[in-house]
């Protein structure tokens, strides 16, 4: 089925564009490409493994700082942000952001990478320190514009987007912020792919407790924890999930013991999950057919041995909701249009996990966007970006944020 976009936004689209102060912007994006490229070298060699990012945040807000943004602050969350004021003084504000972390540990970048025919090879290039540069080359060209805008606009770096980080630089910013109406979520480097849809997840540990002793003296005396995890796996691994919406779940890790006791009933055993679904009930649903395989896992070995009981704790890593919102959503019709007219053919993403996740959760419209250029290798140390056409990036990002934002006296918000 061929997708529309309505008369209204492509009218807006139009208008936004065909301003003097828009494409003075545009163009000025495509000649301050180097100055982007800068800032991404810049950052990638100022590592920021997740929940250790103070130091690349405290970079990118003096990047934000020297552009003059006002309240300029690395919040109590490790985000880093600063405020382009609106001419409407509505009070709300749009958000354009990229995440400060990434997947690596210090040590994993050990020098600013050299360009081979524009391709640059380097752990988190791409993933997510393009989307940084994204960031403010937008605000550059917003600056040399002269454009006001009506509503207010973040320029943001958060902090922990990835792994266990669960989104939480994202989730805490909204919390302590309930005055966006909009939300660009800039990660690697593609730029014909939306994502507006949020992916839930949960990722959490089950550790099961038994008194212990020896294989051989306590055998027949005492359960044993690692049998109990053993049978909540093997019970966990028959639950079926729907393949729409899509549901899945994964035992990821199992670890009891040591070798030094490898001749031990061990009083502790731990199963690790991840578990996702585009929709929260049905990941509500596993999580309760999970917690009673663990509770029958538990019940089962304790009546095995009828000597002490099996007891188990769940500790919870990553919490993110399931979030949706319209294929035909003004912010995702759009974002199409832009892609379009960009030349490209635009893929909707109808899932995922990114920094759209909170605000979409929360019914705020987002859309998760790459910041220009092409990548490969992501998440290892063979992470390559290329930088060819990758001004387009933040092109697009600049004329979506023109129309979330509003312009004084010209354009209304598509919001």
């Amino acid at each position: 089925m061929e997708y529309v976009v309505s008369k209204q936004i492509v009218e807006t689209y139009k208008l936004v564009k065909g301003l003097d102060a828009v494409q003075k912007g545009m163009e000025f994006i495509k000649a301050d490409e180097q100055n982007t490229l800068e800032d991404q070298l810049d950052l990638v060699v100022v590592e920021a493994p997740t929940f250790e990012e103070e130091e690349r945040a405290k970079a990118f807000a003096d990047k934000l700082a020297a552009l003059g943004l006002e309240d300029v602050q690395v919040d109590r969350h490790g985000n880093a942000f600063g405020i382009r004021r609106g001419k409407g003084k509505t009070g709300k504000a749009i958000v354009i952001e990229a995440h400060l972390d990434t997947v690596f540990p210090k040590g994993t970048v050990t020098g600013r990478p050299e360009s081979q025919d524009g391709v640059y090879h380097c752990p988190g290039i791409a993933d997510d320190t393009r989307g940084l540069a994204a960031v403010l080359s937008v605000l550059r060209a917003f600056n040399h514009s002269g454009i006001e805008t009506e509503h207010d606009i973040i320029f943001m770096g958060t902090s922990r987007e990835e792994g266990m980080g669960g989104f939480g630089g994202m989730q805490d910013f909204l919390a302590d912020h309930d005055n966006i109406i909009g939300c660009i979520n800039i990660d690697g480097a593609s730029i014909d792919t939306i994502t507006y849809q949020a992916t839930g997840m949960k990722t959490f540990a089950v550790n099961f407790y038994g008194i212990g002793g020896h294989a051989y003296g306590a055998f027949g005396k005492v359960a044993n924890p690692l049998h109990a995890a053993a049978r909540a796996v093997a019970k966990i691994a028959d639950i079926q999930v729907p393949a729409s919406p899509k549901t899945t779940y994964a035992v990821s890790n199992f670890h009891a013991g040591n070798d030094a006791g490898v001749h031990a009933i061990v009083p502790q055993a731990t199963i690790k999950m991840n578990m996702r679904s585009d929709c929260q009930v049905e990941l509500d649903i596993l999580y309760g057919k999970v917690l009673q395989c663990i509770k029958e896992a538990c019940a089962e070995e304790t009546a095995r041995w009828g000597m002490d009981t099996i007891t188990y704790d769940i500790e919870t890593y990553v919490d993110v909701k399931a979030g949706t919102q319209p294929a035909d959503a003004p912010i995702v019709q759009a974002t199409y249009a832009l892609i379009k007219d960009a030349g490209l053919e635009p893929v909707l993403g109808h899932g995922g996990n990114t920094n759209a996740n909170p605000p979409i959760a929360k019914g705020i419209p987002a859309v998760c966007i790459g910041g220009g250029g092409k990548a490969g290798m992501v998440h290892t140390t063979q992470e390559w970006w290329d930088s060819t056409d990758a001004y387009k990036g933040p092109q697009l990002i600049y004329l979506l944020a023109n129309m979330m934002a509003g312009i004084a006296g010209v354009s209304k918000s598509i919001l």
